[in-house]
């Protein structure tokens, strides 16, 4: 894989921590969102300036589309010392406590409540003056990420039942919290929600290197067995995220029935881990679960799973073969990036999605087949499958995304679909032995780079109704004899058959305008060529170096021939225009004198 690609799918990574899906943003009544078009969510993010009392609405309609507004974001309002009120959404589902820093609600004493910070009925933040035994009213309705962190004063802390989420950084660094009751309401406990608190640094208890509290697995050390059994006073029935994160130890883990839920991170850049056992009642596994577990070969998932996050098994370089439930119609981003062992994946029935990099470097990956039910192909989702030859893309793709299948270099065969309009940039570029390619009527575009390398390419039927091949299009494809421009283009891109050293039939159609620079730089196989009645523009270095290059019908309306742009073409005789013609310098230096 190039390492312009691998760079591309480190930035998607780095994007999944915060969100799953391509996201838009939006204003709304002076406060900013960004928006989950798949999910229909909306997040509140940095609005610094807006003042007074503000009314942050349940729902917002943009477009066509109403999202639900479930998320107040890290650093929302920081900083606004004009932000005296709130009201909340009714379907709030998360609050960064950051969100609110320096604001004129944290300044406010009045709205602090013996120690607690509260706005509509979420506890946002904890002071020296809370209760050492703290009881989270039943009403509380959020409890945002960091509320206690760093809390010195507090010793017990006993949550409502109904409460549903333990979120990130909670108690982290609570160094004399030594309880805390856990109901069993709460269904998630994010990262590091009790790192160095109390209870954490307790060695009595952790139990053989693992530290449970009610039931729920909050961290795993470097002192647990290889094989790792759950174990504690009651059942275990949830993982906290990031629970066996960066263990060194373990080997072999046996989760057990009744688990619904792998979440985020929780085997995060185990580096010994090789088998998972997978329960019949797991039914998600979130992203970065098994980020970068290297020799990681058997975690074989079951049908009852219904979702498989972004970044899940990423880098696992040994698994060698996964199911993927009937029940996903989305394979999230890089899911499966370099996953290298896996040969043969069998796509859900009802699939809609595959999401960017969701598949790139997968190079063992021998088949795919994909479903009728597919929408959407991301960027990058198969770059590097070096041994997939032969795909048929289904009805319902429009697009072929940026670097779709760069890489691919067994991939010989492509069936394009009826409706196809676009092929972006890099979607089949360094496809080594690709041979033939077929445009449907529907296409207007070819990206840049789109078929660059394809060193096997020897016929290319375009489509009539393409408006547009971009730089570096067809670059390099040595092996491409004969081509004919579809008859709507007017610009030919730069460098488009740059290369192409064995072109010898080019038929230009009659309304291109302009020969972007380097277009058919060293074509030396081109012998004549009969340039359009309508062309303006010849740019630089077009025809540079096409070393048997003998004949050019010169249209009337030709205004500019940029520097160089016939360069080293040793059999063309230099024209004699009898129009006005712009020449750049060098235009035709090289060339035989007439």
């Amino acid at each position: 894989m190039s390492k312009s690609c691998k760079l591309l799918l480190l930035v998607i990574i780095s994007i999944c921590a915060t969100t799953i899906h391509a996201q838009e943003s939006a204003v709304y009544n002076d406060i900013n969102f960004i928006l989950d078009p798949v999910k229909e969510t909306a997040e509140v993010t940095a609005t610094p300036y807006i003042s007074g009392d503000v009314l942050i609405p349940d729902e917002i309609t943009v477009g066509q589309k109403t999202y639900q507004v479930v998320e107040i974001g890290e650093n929302a309002f920081k900083g606004n010392k004009k932000l005296m009120n709130i009201v909340l959404p009714k379907g709030i589902q998360r609050i960064f406590r950051s969100a609110f820093d320096g604001t004129g609600i944290m300044q406010d004493k009045t709205k602090w409540n013996e120690g607690v910070l509260w706005i509509d009925s979420c506890l946002i933040a904890t002071d020296k003056h809370i209760k050492p035994k703290y009881e989270v009213p039943s009403s509380t309705r959020i409890i945002a990420c960091g509320a206690f962190e760093g809390n010195k004063t507090v010793t017990r802390v006993e949550l409502p039942e109904g409460l549903k989420r333990i979120d990130h950084d909670t108690f982290k660094d609570c160094k004399n919290l030594t309880r805390v009751t856990i109901p069993t309401s709460v269904n998630w406990i994010g990262q590091d929600a009790f790192l160095n608190c109390g209870i954490y640094n307790n060695e009595k208890k952790w139990r053989k290197g693992a530290l449970y509290i009610d039931g729920c697995l909050i961290a795993v050390n470097n002192n647990a067995a290889a094989k790792f059994v759950f174990k504690d006073k009651v059942p275990t029935r949830l993982i906290a995220c990031g629970a066996f994160a960066n263990n060194i130890r373990v080997k072999t883990v046996l989760i057990p029935e009744g688990i619904q839920e792998i979440p985020s991170a929780t085997f995060y850049k185990c580096p010994e881990l090789q088998i998972v056992y997978i329960p019949n009642s797991l039914k998600r596994v979130e992203m970065y679960a098994f980020y970068e577990c290297g020799k990681l070969h058997t975690a074989k998932l079951t049908q009852n799973v219904i979702r498989i996050g972004a970044g899940a098994f990423y880098g696992c370089v040994n698994l060698k073969e996964q199911i993927i439930s009937d029940s996903i119609k989305t394979i999230e981003k890089a899911s499966f990036f370099t996953c290298r062992s896996i040969r043969k994946i069998t796509l859900p029935k009802n699939i809609e999605v595959i999401e960017d990099g969701a598949f790139a470097g997968c190079i063992e990956l021998e088949k795919i087949t994909f479903p009728e039910s597919l929408t959407s192909i991301g960027s990058n989702a198969f770059s590097g499958c070096a041994k997939l030859s032969n795909i048929v893309i289904p009805e319902k793709i429009n697009i072929i995304r940026k670097g779709t299948f760069e890489d691919c270099r067994q991939l010989f065969k492509v069936t394009l679909p009826n409706g196809l309009y676009a092929i972006d940039d890099e979607a089949f570029s360094n496809c080594l032995v690709l041979e033939k390619i077929n445009f449907p009527k529907t296409t207007f575009r070819i990206g840049k780079k789109a078929f660059y390398n394809c060193q096997s390419l020897e016929r290319v039927s375009l489509a009539d109704q393409i408006h547009a091949i971009e730089a570096s299009a067809f670059e390099e494809c040595k092996h491409l004899y004969e081509i004919a421009m579809p008859d709507m283009l007017e610009v030919l891109g730069p460098r488009a058959f740059a290369h192409c050293i064995n072109l010898q039939k080019f038929k230009f159609n009659k309304k291109l305008k302009i020969i972007g620079p380097k277009a058919f730089l060293d074509c030396r196989s081109l012998q004549e060529i009969a340039l359009p009645q309508k062309l303006e523009t010849i740019g630089a270095g077009a025809f540079k170096e096409c070393k048997n290059l003998k004949k050019v019908e010169w249209p009337l309306t030709l205004e500019l021939i940029d520097q160089e742009a016939f360069r080293d073409c040793e059999s063309l005789k230099m024209p004699v225009f009898t129009t006005r013609i712009t020449l750049g310098k060098n235009a035709f230096k090289g060339t035989r004198a007439n």
